[in-house]
């Protein structure tokens, strides 16, 4: 059973949306909030927390961006979901940038919202093709390009080989099948990875990859 919260601040929206996600018997929502202060604090007080939360932008007291900077600090475990009105390429950016594992159009058809949690909770992340539209345009726009690694760090062949998997969104069962390891194996070859360049998260993981060049072109969520 996938746990879920929802934070946004339209009552309406979020009762609809839990009765929808819910009519899914893999799909449970923990809890509601009305605001970032109100989820923080609810993550704060209670030891459970949920596996995904949905995080709308456009909140009072602690709004998406400040709410997703503290989740991303003290809460690097929980994946979050930008359901939001504002769907332009800056704001997909930033919040990809900040380790949103996926960003959703407040009007996305409720199957492909499922479909999306789902795909995050299986991966960590899922950026469909018009996120990783954006996310390719951002990283040829950017003037000064960071491409390559850090100094001082290498990656192993396999280690090469298990990030351009991870980036085509085979899970780490499929990793260990299709190169012949322990699905324990594969796990340790992704947290060097996220070691080595400084990620927190999976969607991290992606996001640097694909900023710096470290996999084929045509690795995508989408694509595999």
């Amino acid at each position: 059973m996938i746990q879920l919260a929802i934070a946004d601040d339209e009552a309406l929206f979020r009762k609809g949306l839990k009765l929808l996600l819910e009519a899914d018997n893999d799909i449970h929502v923990q809890f509601e909030a009305g605001n970032g202060r109100e989820l923080i604090e609810h993550l704060q007080n209670n030891p459970q927390n949920p596996d995904i939360i949905l995080l709308d932008m456009n909140m009072p007291e602690l709004n998406g961006i400040e709410t997703a900077k503290k989740l991303a600090h003290d809460y690097p475990g929980i994946r979050f979901v930008v359901l939001s009105g504002y769907y332009s390429n800056a704001h997909i950016v930033n919040m990809i940038e900040m380790g949103a594992a996926a960003y959703l159009a407040k009007n996305t058809d409720p199957a492909d919202v499922s479909h999306t949690i789902r795909e995050v909770h299986k991966n960590g992340f899922f950026y469909d093709a018009k996120v990783m539209e954006v996310i390719r345009d951002s990283m040829i726009q950017k003037t000064k390009p960071k491409l390559g690694l850090p100094f001082g760090v290498e990656l192993t062949p396999r280690e090469k080989e298990i990030l351009q998997l991870i980036c085509e969104e085979y899970t780490t069962g499929e990793i260990a099948t299709k190169l012949f390891l322990s699905p324990r194996t594969v796990d340790g070859h992704r947290n060097n990875l996220m070691e080595k360049l400084g990620c927190r998260n999976v969607a991290g993981l992606v996001l640097y990859a694909i900023q710096h060049q470290l996999v084929k072109a045509d690795a995508r969520s989408f694509g595999k």
